[in-house]
């Protein structure tokens, strides 16, 4: 896995003409950008730093950061180049920029004042959660409870989960794919509402629920299923449902809401708390540390929060690891919130293999895996260009010609629910792995198809009826959000498009909607949240510095009922042995280190 970056060209944005000592050497390495010099001179020039170290240090905060860091580890990050003429000693405690409090140096770690602040700031709101007195619970009404709850799938793991996070303000419940978080959340709720139906001495009151999710694709996942499994306990107990009542469904963004005026602060926040009692989030793996600061300073302190994920998975695209920091900081601790589940309940029984054995790190175990016949788990061991084109046509084809055909007899449904039926994952978005090119191609094979023929898809223009949609960005003025998906749909000789949400299908003229790209393939960051019966993973090549076993890991966990991975056996074995590594402090400040 490559740190440096090669530059293309003399006029690479990534070099800088003016840079000179250290950080021209380290610029011209590959090591620093632009963007990183110019921080670095500036903080420098404002806060009265001449020291060359000071500034490379500085530089290379800014560069961890960029990279999904929180600090950086002044002790470990000579690995990067080894070859480049270090610092012996770092002048961090004498330095002005210290003093003045725009960097921060704790624990080992240099931070820029406003990661230090959140980073603070998190663990300070979550520690003062853990020391608040236990909320009020009736114990013989949670017993008779949990016997009505307890039908179908709920293992002893589950119903210690729920009993555990009935007693707490903050709850954090892990778990691989199939392992029932969904469940487990759905009866945790339904003991929660029965509660609180209890504290009203009959006559009802209802809990405020909110279901969130970093995507709106998340979102919707996490209402539905969550309604699906209080559905089916109403078998056992017919009230469930009611007792709950209504479950909003929201992006984090539009959770805390949104402010045209601030892209970083939300109208919910210590002077303006959710009105909320309960507030799960889901895919919490894929929440920065700025997203969990603001969703903290926004709950009241007898709001209870839980949050769900699995720790294996891909962290946010933004700075931070919280998750995974939430688990390895409270492990070991008598008052632990973290409750993990281990039990797989899906009948998949070789994509669960092949997730615990990239679980394990256990490159030997996951190529055998892989190298097993399966009807569930297939490999295309390639990296040639033809022959990735060759495995992939069949499907990627079938697959666009079937959202097209919904799409075409005007069944928006339909072409929409064809979405989650076989999806193309990437590492990459350009180059021969990446999605910019998938997407073309499987563009041109649609419109070699003789049935659709040439000029729908060609000659159509970038709105062509079937073209399916994957939201970048909020649109809060025209409730589309992050993740959610669509269809370009014909109506009434008319295109339109289709976007699902939590609540209903949203339609819109295509002109309306511009953070859109198309989805015939996508990337591997931007499927979590979301699942497909069938997935194929197309790996990089083995130099690539995107390939990760986080990476690898949330690729397959995709996958309901196949998944194929497509790439060379070094690929693999990359991918298996390359953790994504970021430094932050949060984990050491929740052990108390």
């Amino acid at each position: 896995m490559t740190e440096l970056f090669e530059p293309t060209d003399e006029h690479d944005w990534r070099i800088t003409a003016g840079a000179t000592g250290l950080l021209a050497e380290f610029n011209a390495a590959g090591v620093l950008t632009s963007s990183d010099v110019h921080v670095a001179t500036r903080l420098g020039a404002l806060g009265g730093e001449s020291d060359e170290r000071m500034l490379l240090a500085v530089a290379l905060v800014v560069r961890a950061v960029r990279r999904g860091s929180v600090c950086l580890d002044l002790a470990s990050v000579a690995a990067i180049a080894p070859e480049l003429p270090w610092p012996e000693e770092w002048p961090i405690e004498e330095s002005p920029l210290v003093h003045a409090g725009v960097v921060r140096w704790e624990h080992g770690l240099l931070y820029l004042d406003r990661y230090h602040r959140l980073e603070s700031q998190v663990h300070d709101d979550l520690a003062a959660r853990m020391a608040l007195p236990p909320l009020p619970v009736d114990e013989a009404r949670l017993e008779t409870a949990l016997a009505k709850a307890g039908g179908g799938h709920f293992s002893d793991e589950q119903r210690d989960a729920v009993v555990a996070a009935v007693h707490r303000r903050t709850s954090i419940l892990t778990g691989g794919p199939g392992t029932g978080k969904t469940t487990t959340v759905a009866r945790l709720l339904a003991l929660l509402a029965d509660q609180a139906a209890g504290r009203a001495t009959g006559q009802g009151s209802r809990l405020a629920i909110a279901l969130a999710a970093p995507t709106g694709k998340a979102a919707t996942r996490l209402q539905e299923a969550v309604a699906t499994e209080l559905a089916e306990m109403a078998a056992t107990w017919p009230e469930a449902p009611g007792l709950v009542g209504r479950l909003d469904g929201l992006t984090l963004h539009r959770l805390l809401g949104w402010r045209h005026d601030n892209a970083t602060r939300f109208r919910h926040d210590r002077s303006n708390r959710l009105k909320y009692d309960v507030v799960v989030v889901d895919e919490s793996s894929m929440v920065e540390l700025t997203m969990m600061g603001r969703l903290l300073e926004a709950l009241r302190p007898d709001c209870r929060l839980v949050l769900v994920g699995d720790p294996q998975q891909l962290t946010s695209v933004g700075a931070g690891a919280v998750l995974s920091d939430l688990v390895a900081g409270y492990d070991g601790r008598p008052d632990s919130p973290v409750s993990e589940l281990s039990t797989n309940f899906r009948s998949e029984q070789d994509i669960k293999s092949l997730a615990e054995a990239l679980r394990g790190g256990d490159a030997d175990e996951v190529v055998r895996v892989l190298r097993t016949p399966s009807t569930q788990v297939s490999w295309v061991e390639t990296s040639e260009q033809h022959e990735i084109e060759a495995a992939l046509r069949p499907d990627s084809a079938a697959a666009a010609r079937a959202i097209w055909a919904a799409a075409s007899r005007e069944d928006a449904v339909g072409a929409l629910a064809e979405l989650d039926r076989y999806r193309l994952l990437c590492a990459h978005r350009e180059g021969p792995f990446g999605v910019r090119r998938w997407n073309h191609l499987v563009e041109r094979w649609l419109a070699e198809d003789p049935e659709v023929g040439s000029q729908e898809v060609l000659y159509s223009g970038e709105w062509y009826v079937g073209r399916p949609l994957l939201v970048t960005n909020n649109d809060y003025a025209l409730d589309v959000y992050n993740g959610e998906t669509g269809v370009v749909v014909r109506q009434d000789r008319r295109r339109r498009v289709f976007v699902g949400g939590a609540e209903r299908l949203k339609e819109f003229a295509p002109g309306r909607l511009d953070a859109v790209e198309t989805m015939h393939a996508m990337t591997i960051h931007k499927s979590q949240g979301s699942q497909a019966d069938r997935v194929t993973v197309l790996l990089p090549d083995e130099a690539s510095r995107l390939l990760t076993r986080e990476l690898f890991y949330t690729a397959v966990t995709r996958a309901r009922r196949h998944v194929r991975v497509v790439g060379s056996e070094a690929a693999v074995r990359a991918a298996v042995g390359t953790l994504a590594q970021r430094a932050t402090g949060l984990r050491l400040r929740l052990a108390g280190g």
